[in-house]
């Protein structure tokens, strides 16, 4: 794969704009380690290489482990997930996949149950700021490891 730019190094103030969103979705109190499940799980929906490499990495920072990883392809089927995680999981799926899911009831019902208000503004947040990461990354083919703005 060759990126077809350098969208950093191109439009840093469009950037700066984005990175404002991630601070603001990552200030509300939200667990580090769910946020990177969600970011992770987006960056799979959407095939982002790059987001996934990173958000993986940011995941085992964050104490996340190996075997949850692996299973994050199949959230749905797998038992190790706190049904908080798999609040915040299905509505990442139902959002990522906007067109096809329109936000069913269900999985905002599940998601209300487990989240202040607050923080299902702030998880809706981070879902939507990782889908406009995962459109630069995929968009300008971002090649995974390389370092942002570099």
């Amino acid at each position: 794969m060759t990126a077809r730019t350098n969208h950093w190094a191109t439009a840093p103030k469009v950037l700066q704009a984005m990175m404002s969103l991630e601070k603001a979705s990552r200030s509300q109190g939200l667990e580090p380690a769910l946020l990177e499940l969600v970011k992770t799980r987006a960056s799979q929906v959407n095939r982002c290489a790059f987001c996934i490499d990173m958000h993986t990495r940011e995941a085992r920072a964050a104490g996340e482990t190996e075997q949850r990883l692996f299973m994050l392809a199949a959230w749905e089927e797998a038992t190790c997930y706190t049904p908080r995680e798999r609040a915040a999981l299905a509505w990442t799926d139902a959002l990522t996949l906007l067109a096809e899911t329109g936000a069913p009831d269900d999985a905002y019902a599940a998601m209300a149950a487990e989240f202040s208000p607050e923080h299902q503004v702030a998880l809706t947040l981070a879902i939507s700021t990782i889908n406009a990461w995962n459109r630069f990354g995929v968009g300008f083919r971002a090649v995974p490891g390389s370092v942002p703005g570099a």
